[in-house]
């Protein structure tokens, strides 16, 4: 101890006083200032001030004891470190003490300089080491990062509210638990090298790929550092993890873009080489046919010539992915296109697949290449019927929409706008999740050799890009896909009236949204409250039957999403009707809608959603709810 170290002494008796004033003398090395306080209320406006290094409190302090006197001064807010003193040595006392937030406690009987001084430095250092904890734990809560605090095993010390959000599971919960009990590493082999690094380094540095209580797949930036403050005799690690899913997710987007466009590139010379090739090949072949009479060549010469004209289509697909077929636009209604496929498919398709047409009367208008929309709109179709082998549904409809501000943030590829939707639906066997990303590849196909070229998505998600649309795909195995081809509409004098949104106003209703996607949690709140509605938010079907049961006289809709977890859509939507059974609710769903709408409307939903959705979809459908409820509040209540 370089410095003066204040000590206040809370005791009664002077000889005392006199004996601890002659140990604080012996102490090596400090100028300690002892000041002595005789009685209780004394003692208590100095512990109230705290403007000392110690407390030494003595047990027997006349009516009241030193015990209580130090549970006071700690409830008020005193953090200095107190020493609790009593006489003979009281094991319950002492225990009472510690509990209360003593520091220490020293049995007269027993005590000399020695032990006093270095009870006063352990006081101290050890006020000094909670103080910088607290330090680090606020830097630490107030963080951007997940940040937590482990022991060399994996045991949670530490756990700030950015963790909390990153992994789903709140600080009571986590600390205590190990890591392996809160994630999955998808790597472990990952996790023996980054332990080993940091014992050898005191750092560790890397990405690693988790699955959280959600089941969720989240990629983490992690800093890992060799700490010794929060355990005395082992140290413990500092990991700070920085959510970069997103990011990784932009990146894969990017690269997947980049891979396509290599492709393309590759692709468009080979088809420039290959019609170089197959070109004087026909050529020649129908001049032969048109000399050579005998019956071998005429013959063979056709199986020439179809398998080169063959070769010719297979090197047009090919250019229309790579830059789009280009060719005269016109202004056109996609109804009509759609019209001309609907009997194709009734004439061709299998009877086991049941086809429905959806077409507003009012649609818009597009600018496009009829005979180009037409192949995607049968290139869909072929596909759908590829995936319900023992039949099905095929869904087609077309609707008019206005992409918002809000719809994009939920969608990279979208821009704000008007729409023509086409939307081609199955309910066959799904596409695999990994498969996905690939799916507009060329020549990439799932199907059986000789059943595809793989051509065909390529060819579709060209020809959309050369209208300036762009395609969503959504699938689940077993479920079936969807797949919404956006066309932006032609701006005309007829459509001016519908360009801009209908605007929807609340009159400061309570809306509950319920899903475990952060993102549009949020955007769909600020969307709401933007239009005068209250809005509050949970993260899964748990959370929000906790909120309706605070909330249920002041909540007039319930908007939620049906694939959460812990608790899904329907089973929230379930117990919410258990607690009111007029409760009225929007299903959200980002699955093939027609399949969700019928499950929910068994149980009594009112409305159903698909998301990605636009702000003027949700507040049109929460309108229509509460003016309806309000309708028959008025039949109800008429005279």
């Amino acid at each position: 101890m370089d410095t003066p170290i204040r000590i206040i002494l809370i005791d009664d008796d002077e000889d005392d006083y006199i004996l601890t004033r002659d140990w604080v003398r012996e102490f090596q090395g400090s100028q300690c200032v002892l000041e002595w306080i005789s009685d209780y209320h004394a003692g208590m406006d100095a512990l109230t001030q705290c403007h000392s290094d110690v407390y030494l409190i003595d047990y027997r302090l006349g009516e009241v004891t030193g015990l209580e006197l130090l549970r006071t001064a700690i409830a008020n807010g005193c953090d200095a470190p107190m020493i609790l003193l009593t006489g003979q040595g009281d094991r319950e006392i002492d225990i009472e003490a510690m509990k209360a937030g003593a520091v220490d406690y020293l049995e007269k009987s027993q005590l000399n300089s020695a032990i006093l001084e270095r009870a006063i430095r352990y006081a101290i250092e050890r006020k000094k080491a909670e103080q910088k904890i607290r330090a680090q734990a606020a830097l630490l809560n107030v963080a951007t990062d997940a940040m937590f605090v482990c022991s060399l095993e994996g045991k949670i010390l530490f756990w700030n509210p950015e963790a909390e959000k990153l992994y789903g599971v709140d600080a009571a919960k986590a600390i205590g638990q190990t890591t392996s009990q809160l994630w999955q590493e998808r790597n472990p082999d990952i996790l023996k090298v980054a332990h080993d690094t940091l014992m050898e380094t005191g750092v560790w540095q890397g990405e690693l790929e988790q699955i959280n209580r959600h089941q969720q797949k989240i990629i983490v930036e992690s800093r890992w550092t060799l700490v010794d403050e929060f355990e005395q005799t082992s140290p413990s690690i500092l990991i700070v993890n920085t959510d970069i899913t997103q990011k990784k997710l932009l990146e894969s987007q990017i690269l997947r873009t980049q891979r396509l466009e290599s492709i393309g590139t590759l692709a468009s010379g080979i088809a420039h080489d290959l019609n170089n090739v197959l070109a004087p090949i026909l050529m020649t072949a129908q001049l032969l046919q048109s000399q050579l009479n005998d019956e071998r060549s005429q013959r063979l010469l056709p199986i020439i010539i179809n398998n080169a004209k063959r070769g010719a289509n297979l090197v047009k697909q090919v250019l229309s992915f790579t830059r789009g077929i280009e060719g005269d636009r016109t202004v056109l209604q996609l109804k009509h296109v759609v019209q001309e496929i609907e009997q194709v498919i009734k004439e061709t398709f299998p009877k086991s697949i049941e086809l429905k047409i959806e077409v507003p009367p009012d649609l818009w208008v597009i600018n496009g290449n009829a005979t180009q929309l037409h192949q995607v709109i049968m290139n869909l179709c072929v596909n759908a019927r590829d995936a319900m082998v023992n039949g099905g549904e095929l869904r087609i409809s077309l609707e008019n929409c206005y992409l918002d501000a809000n719809y994009t943030q939920m969608h990279l590829n979208a821009s704000v706008g008007n729409y023509v939707c086409l939307t081609v639906s199955d309910t066959g066997s799904g596409i695999p999740p990994e498969f996905i990303d690939r799916i507009f590849e060329p020549f990439f196909t799932t199907k059986e050799i000789g059943k595809g070229t793989g051509l065909g998505l390529s060819t579709v998600q060209g020809i959309v890009q050369s209208h300036n649309g762009f395609i969503d795909v959504t699938s689940e195995i077993g479920q079936g896909s969807q797949f919404r081809v956006y066309f932006p509409a032609d701006i005309h004098a007829e459509i001016k009236t519908e360009t801009e949104p209908e605007t929807y106003t609340g009159a400061g209703e309570l809306i509950l949204i319920v899903d475990d996607e952060e993102a549009i949690r949020d955007v769909t709140k600020t969307s709401l409250e933007t239009h005068n509605y209250r809005a509050i938010t949970a993260r899964d079907g748990i959370q929000a039957i906790e909120l309706y049961a605070q909330h249920r006289d002041e909540i007039a809709i319930v908007l939620t999403d049906m694939i959460m977890p812990q608790m899904d859509g329907l089973t929230t939507i379930r117990t919410l009707k258990k607690i009111n059974p007029q409760v009225k609710i929007i299903a959200v769903s980002g699955l093939v809608p027609h399949q969700k709408s019928t499950n929910t409307q068994e149980i009594g939903v009112q409305a159903f959603l698909s998301k990605p959705y636009t702000a003027k979809q949700l507040l049109q459908t929460i309108d229509s709810l509460i003016r309806n409820q309000n309708q028959e509040y008025k039949v109800q209540n008429a005279p």
